[in-house]
């Protein structure tokens, strides 16, 4: 099974999230439980729970449909000890509402080391506060994005990623997210059939397809290995339409949420048809 969707609004209430993805013929959908620009927010209600428990049952979603996001603001890896605990608290409490939805999985971009300290002692960082993170709650996947590598960011390497999973204590709930952009701005090129199963060939050998939990799929307005993060429209960008026809023929990819983060919700509709159209030819 295909679950496929976007990162929907949750305006108004997190419940409003399940309606929007149905509303554009999702059967799956990411979401921020929180403004994901502030810091601090008030606890969810019990009725907020209630009411999105209650549209998920209603519209039979599944816990392993939905992809929630953190705050872009939480950086595991700040050498500044004190900013580093208010991000390692800002992700425990993320991972606690999480929780509270029912759901069981948080994607999160790993950190940066703002070249202030040396990557690999930032990813040990990035391991510690991952595990910590995982200590204060129950039955959530602590779920890392593949990052397009932007100024200091960490994990635009499968061996970044697979090097943050090693060190972790917790490893057996770190889960991956690839993003189609990131990746292909990082350094990894699936723009032909032989390269993109290339590319997948090198994630099985270092992080292996059981830890993949998400998939973003972004088309890149952003240059191949220009370390730039830009997403486009399914076909409008440098990546074309053929990674992605590739990846929903892919066996690999189903039964994870499949989440668009295109930047015009309008057609989000239609490129879901799109991709649907691409996992039946």
């Amino acid at each position: 099974m295909h679950y496929i969707g976007a990162h929907v609004s949750a305006a108004g209430g997190v419940h409003n999230a399940v309606e929007n993805a149905v509303a554009i013929g999702a059967n799956a959908f990411a979401l921020f439980t929180k403004n994901q620009k502030q810091w601090k927010a008030p606890p969810l209600s019990e009725e907020q729970i209630t009411l999105f428990k209650e549209a998920m049952v209603k519209h039979n979603f599944k816990a392993h449909q939905v992809l929630p996001h953190d705050s872009y603001l939480i950086n595991l890896g700040n050498p500044d000890p004190e900013k580093r605990r208010k991000s390692i608290d800002a992700f425990i409490l993320e991972m606690q509402r999480v929780e509270q939805l029912g759901l069981d999985r948080l994607n999160f971009h790993p950190g940066a080391h703002l070249k202030l300290i040396d990557p690999d002692e930032c990813m040990l960082l990035i391991s510690q506060g991952i595990d910590e993170a995982i200590d204060a709650s129950e039955g959530v996947y602590a779920v890392i994005e593949t990052t397009a590598g932007q100024g200091s960011a960490l994990g635009r390497s499968f061996e970044e990623i697979a090097r943050i999973i090693e060190r972790s204590k917790r490893q057996e709930r770190v889960g991956v997210c690839l993003d189609t952009c990131h990746i292909f701005a990082a350094g990894y090129d699936i723009r032909t059939v032989e390269s993109f199963n290339a590319v997948m060939d090198e994630f099985e050998r270092l992080i292996g397809f059981e830890r993949l939990m998400g998939v973003h799929l972004n088309d890149a307005k952003s240059e191949h290995a220009s370390r730039v993060d830009r997403h486009a429209p399914l076909g409008e960008g440098n990546l074309g339409l053929l990674p992605f026809q590739t990846l929903m023929q892919d066996p690999r990819f189903q039964n994870i949420p499949l989440i668009l983060e295109t930047n015009d919700p309008d057609i989000w509709s239609q490129e879901i048809k799109l991709l649907r159209s691409f996992a039946e030819d």
